[in-house]
């Protein structure tokens, strides 16, 4: 029974911990490379400062903005689904009698108790039962615009200020390097935790991140260096 519980109830928190650990992802990912940039090319702590804070604050924006447009643009197309539902049910009830029934025979169940399922779910609530076997819209998993918006900027905040953070509290002279090992370990604890949110191997998931997470901040370094003191 504990097991079914802890099951049920890491569904239905799927959406919002994806949202935030892909703003977290983002946040260290993007503030480290654009921070290691700006220190390759001599700036000051006044800059760096400057640099990741605005980092932060428009990013995190940004998460929100997206976040929030996709996730409703998805909605839309829920609701949109679940009115044409309604009116197949309001219409032609037979009909969708027959159509889930064909759902549970290609599941496995042979025609009779098929049948008999479905009459005796749509009989509680066809609406739900159709929006779930028919159109995979479960309660736990519909589309949630404002908790995705705010759990991805918060993810993003939450990731971008720890760049910032080694920024601005080490000498001169260690901070890309250690903006560098600190953004690595961070994504690879993210890249894993993603990976095991998503039941996909820990180990891809870490070096996906790792590894694209490295590129960003190498070639941002390699930009500073060679403009910076040119400009």
């Amino acid at each position: 029974m504990h097991s079914r519980m802890s099951e049920r109830h890491q569904v239905e928190r799927i959406g919002w911990l994806r949202a935030a650990v892909l703003g977290a992802n983002d946040g260290i990912i993007s503030t480290a490379s654009l921070l290691m940039g700006v220190a390759a090319a001599k700036a000051s702590y006044a800059d760096l400062l400057i640099t990741g804070l605005a980092a932060l604050v428009a990013g995190a924006m940004s998460m929100a903005a997206g976040e929030y447009i996709s996730v409703s643009t998805q909605l839309d197309t829920e609701v949109a689904e679940i009115q044409k539902e309604k009116i197949e049910l309001a219409t032609d009830l037979p009909a969708e009698l027959e159509e889930l029934t064909g759902i549970y025979i290609k599941r496995g169940l042979d025609a009779a108790l098929a049948k008999q399922v479905a009459i005796q779910l749509m009989a509680k609530d066809p609406l739900e039962t159709h929006l779930r076997d028919e159109l995979g819209l479960g309660k736990t998993l519909r589309a949630r615009p404002i908790q995705a918006a705010l759990f991805s900027s918060a993810g993003f905040s939450l990731g971008a200020i720890l760049p910032v953070l080694v920024a601005i509290g080490m000498p001169r002279h260690y901070v890309i390097p250690m903006i560098f090992v600190m953004a690595i370990v961070c994504l690879g604890i993210l890249g894993g935790v993603a990976a095991k949110l998503g039941a996909a191997d820990v180990r891809k998931g870490i070096w996906r991140v790792t590894c694209w997470g490295t590129l960003a901040m190498l070639i941002t370094a390699l930009i500073g260096t060679l403009l910076g003191p040119t400009m």
